[in-house]
């Protein structure tokens, strides 16, 4: 049970109390990553506040994450949050922290001059979807591509 719960940013030096989190976030949603590699993006994610956020729950150990990017877009005028990750351990989920993580990671984007917030979310997780929408989050007519480059 968390009795206290404190949503905080995530320091430089934090990298290490939230990968477990990441960690068990891929593996539940089937992405496999190589060793290492997700510690190299979390790391030059957090080196400073020109590129993002990471806001961890605690209470006092970590329950939760909420990862922010910052991008900037023509269709939104400016800079947004991309919301990569926004994950809630098993044993914590229904308790409303997924809720306060979400609201969380909008306050940090409206502080960092935020135009909006984008997010996708995979087709079988309903439940995050109905999160979504209960805080405003419209729902885009659109498919996502990805491809991948060789690293340089």
């Amino acid at each position: 049970m968390v009795r206290t719960l404190r949503i905080e940013r995530l320091a430089p030096d934090g990298t290490a109390l939230v990968l477990p989190l990441l960690q068990a976030q891929f593996a539940e949603h089937a992405i496999p990553l190589p060793p290492g590699e997700v510690e190299e993006a979390l790391r030059g994610l957090v080196v400073g506040r020109d590129r993002g956020t990471v806001l961890v729950a605690r209470g006092p150990a970590p329950v939760g994450i909420a990862v922010l990017a910052w991008t900037w877009t023509l269709e939104h005028g400016g800079r947004v949050g991309w919301l990569e990750e926004l994950y809630v351990a098993p044993p914590f989920r229904n308790r409303g922290i997924g809720s306060r993580l979400l609201a969380a990671a909008l306050e940090a984007a409206r502080e960092e001059g935020c135009r909006a917030v984008d997010l996708e979310v995979a087709t079988e997780h309903g439940r995050a979807e109905r999160l979504y929408e209960r805080a405003g989050f419209r729902r885009l007519d659109r498919a996502r591509f990805v491809k991948l480059l060789p690293a340089p």
